[in-house]
């Protein structure tokens, strides 16, 4: 089986390397399974290897599902669980027992986006201080700070990673969007 050991550690989550710079620390042992059978790779056999593995087992992520904040618009979920990381799809903020906006205004939106967020990270197991990572959409990136003050108040320090982009259009033409992640 022909894999790139970058893209093993991209995905892994791990430095990338050379495999000659592995070679010499440690020989490197990688396995990929598909269903039932397994395809390993052993450049030098040794007692010491590093070793990557891949699973294609869906029982190993596990969706998550609250009727508290509004139901997913398309074929997605509201978040996924797997392991002890979360992963929440982007919210908006929609009242969710009407599925209509809060209001027009960015600052009752973001209220309202993280209030849903609350909700899912809460069905999840987790919380507002087990967010690692945050991506905000803004439909206009003038609103950048006003987003800032009612962010601060859901966050405790030390704050989650966060990246902020404005983009051509969010779902239903909302002002905001934010995902997540959080680790249990």
């Amino acid at each position: 089986m022909a894999f790139s050991v970058s893209a093993v550690a991209i995905s892994s989550n791990l430095p990338a390397t050379t495999v000659a710079a592995l070679r010499h620390r440690a020989p490197i042992a990688a396995s990929h399974t598909f269903g039932r059978s397994s395809v390993s790779y052993h450049p030098l056999r040794s007692n010491r290897f590093a070793c990557f593995a891949v699973s294609t087992d869906a029982s190993l992520k596990e969706a998550v599902k609250t009727d508290k904040a509004p139901a997913a618009l398309g074929p997605y979920s509201q978040a996924i669980k797997t392991g002890n990381t979360v992963y929440l799809s982007g919210v908006l903020g929609l009242i969710p027992e009407t599925g209509k906006f809060v209001s027009d205004s960015v600052e009752e939106q973001t209220e309202q986006v993280l209030k849903n967020m609350g909700e899912i990270l809460k069905a999840s197991g987790a919380s507002y201080s087990s967010v690692v990572k945050t991506t905000i959409m803004l439909a206009d990136l003038k609103d950048f700070k006003k987003v800032n003050e009612i962010y601060a108040k859901y966050f405790p320090a030390p704050a989650p990673a966060r990246s902020t982009y404005q983009v051509a259009a969010l779902p239903l033409d909302a002002k905001i969007e934010i995902e997540c992640i959080a680790v249990l």
